[in-house]
């Protein structure tokens, strides 16, 4: 039995000592995904569990100056994760757009990718915060299982990513996407500010299209590995496309909800204070922080935060942003002073 577990242990311990790459091997969280996987239990339990069951006979917290900060430096930390991504190869003219191999080198520019895809890697669970306002503002309603398994899920997708590719062609995702998140904190970070600055946000759909073809751009980039030689395991080519897949159907749903209706002459949407519209993200690139109902119409969530809720009798879908609460239903746009 004990040379059972002895094997057991040596062979768990080699997978990740042999096939992992050695430059990350003694860095922060880097040795095993055990310490990973038991934060994202953890949050897990906090926000379906712990969490509602503390605030169950308290008031709902006033966030917003808190939710204003959080917003502010999730730009901040967005704006420098680009910037590094894109120096350490995209911007440079170093990275090929065709076919761009991992660089197991320990060239400096090299070790600054290597470093920029372990910092997106905490970036993921900076974004739990989403859901843990959610909690304290009682907006249970949001906390919904695929939301929670979404981004309880993508810091492990991305310790993966950093663990054996850290740098290549899939970095590409994380620097499209750390440029839309610096757009949509912006936007929750205003709307979270109140009317006074919300009306100086009237782009947020152009916000949506950004994100879609946000998704368009990875699918594009991804799959066309799968038509020429490229020395770059497949298997994150197929993680990465097929999510972008997913979620550009899920917010090509959320436009014509939203915008073609309207403009085809459906009722206007309803307007409400809340912590969020739309957060795109991609995976090991990484998706969206709103999120779809387990009603099969819609499968799927998205690692971010959507600015508002969204959805119609006939058809489920919400999303979820830091700063409106939106509402695609009938009657007259109401806001927060006349419902008061």
């Amino acid at each position: 039995m004990a040379t059972l577990i002895k094997r057991f242990v040596d062979g768990y311990n080699d997978i990740w000592e042999k096939n992992g790459d050695p430059r990350v091997r003694d860095w922060f969280l880097m040795s095993s995904p055990l310490p990973t996987l038991i934060i994202c239990l953890t949050y897990v339990y906090l926000v379906k569990v712990l969490g509602p069951r503390i605030m169950g006979n308290r008031k709902p917290l006033e966030l917003r100056k808190v939710l204003i900060a959080y917003n502010f430096f999730q730009v901040i930390f967005s704006a420098w994760l680009f910037y590094e991504i894109g120096m350490s190869g995209w911007l440079t003219g170093h990275y090929n757009f065709r076919c761009q191999p991992v660089d197991y080198s320990n060239h400096p520019v090299t070790l600054r990718m290597v470093h920029a895809c372990w910092w997106y890697y905490f970036s993921k669970f900076t974004e739990f915060m989403d859901t843990i306002f959610f909690v304290l503002r009682k907006k249970n309603e949001h906390v919904s299982t695929l939301h929670v398994i979404h981004h309880g899920c993508m810091p492990m997708s991305v310790w993966f990513g950093v663990k054996f590719t850290p740098g290549g062609h899939s970095t590409f995702f994380g620097l499209l996407n750390t440029f839309v998140h610096i757009v949509m904190y912006f936007y929750y970070m205003m709307s979270a500010m109140g009317p006074k600055y919300q009306k100086y946000i009237w782009w947020k759909k152009y916000l949506t299209s950004l994100q879609m073809v946000q998704f368009i751009a990875i699918m594009v980039h991804a799959f066309q590995l799968l038509f020429i030689e490229c020395n770059y395991p497949r298997a994150f080519v197929w993680w990465i496309g097929m999510h972008a897949v997913m979620f550009f159907f899920l917010f090509s749903d959320f436009y014509k909800q939203a915008y073609r209706q309207k403009r085809a002459g459906s009722p206007p949407l309803k307007k409400r204070q809340t912590n969020g519209v739309l957060n795109g993200s991609a995976v090991n690139g990484c998706i969206t922080n709103g999120d779809v109902p387990s009603k099969p119409i819609s499968n799927g969530t998205a690692n971010g935060n959507a600015n508002g809720y969204v959805s119609t009798p006939n058809h489920v879908s919400s999303y979820y942003v830091n700063g409106d609460y939106l509402r695609l239903r009938g009657g007259k746009e109401t806001t927060e002073a006349e419902k008061e």
